[in-house]
């Protein structure tokens, strides 16, 4: 009786091992410096404050423009610099609009404004293995971005190469010839871009999952800060006197879907 149980239980033995090592044990990574790279898909949302844009536009007659965000989208790449255990390099670049328009019915005239928003810059983040496949970063990006309202007007009317002359500040006072002749009516569209450049300083925390060895997805929060305005109108004047409250900054809530080495 002895022998057959002492048979058993070898028999079960050796087979535990084979299984042993036919079974594939994931490394444990959060004993394990991060090695890798990845580049992927970064959609988000940022919350600026456009009340002051706001005030601006609703006093030339223009409609305001909502204040639930702008959708952004962009895209990200980073690889594992190796020197420093888990510290990783790469870049980032974003961009997004919000629109407004209205209409006087009286004088049929129409004010179109978009706001957009957009930066890129280099990515520095420290990356902690939290447990298998989950991981939290944190980190910033620097670089430059900024801001365009553009502005157009329009009354409704055809357009024609005389009424598309150059009218002096785009006041609508008409030019003349040397004999008096008048070259064309006021413009029946008018459009002003004011261009504000920013440097950029985003910090930021997410938190990724390995779906795979090779697809991740993100999770993430930051703060878009810009400093150092330096504002335009139409791309090729200054434009003065613009409050420092005007610009981009705001929480940012974003997304991404990854794909590389994990």
């Amino acid at each position: 009786m002895k022998t057959p149980a002492l048979l058993l239980i070898m028999v079960a033995f050796c087979a535990s091992l084979g299984l042993a090592q036919d079974e594939v044990i994931p490394p444990k990574r959060s004993h394990m410096a991060k090695v890798g790279l990845f580049g992927g898909f970064t959609p988000g949302m940022i919350f600026p404050n456009v009340k002051p844009i706001n005030d601006f536009l609703v006093a030339g007659g223009a409609a305001p423009l909502k204040d639930n965000g702008v959708f952004m989208v962009g895209g990200t790449g980073a690889a594992y610099i190796m020197i420093v255990p888990n510290l990783r390099l790469g870049g980032l670049g974003m961009s997004g609009s919000i629109s407004s328009t209205s209409l006087e019915v009286a004088t049929n005239i129409r004010r179109d404004v978009q706001l957009k928003i957009g930066y890129g810059g280099v990515t520095v983040e420290y990356v902690v293995p939290i447990m298998e496949r989950f991981d939290f970063a944190v980190g910033t990006m620097l670089g430059t971005g900024g801001m365009d309202l553009t502005i157009r007007k329009s009354n409704g009317g055809s357009n024609t190469w005389g009424a598309e002359q150059v009218y002096l500040g785009g006041s609508g006072i008409p030019v003349y010839t040397p004999s008096g002749a008048l070259l064309g009516s006021p413009p029946n569209n008018v459009t002003r871009i004011l261009t504000g450049s920013f440097y950029m300083i985003i910090p930021s925390v997410s938190f990724e999952y390995a779906l795979t060895g090779w697809l991740a997805l993100r999770l993430g929060a930051s703060y878009v800060g810009m400093v150092g305005p330096s504002w335009k109108i139409d791309s090729n004047y200054d434009l003065l006197g613009v409050p420092s409250d005007v610009n981009g900054n705001g929480f940012m809530a974003n997304l991404g879907l990854l794909v590389g080495t994990f």
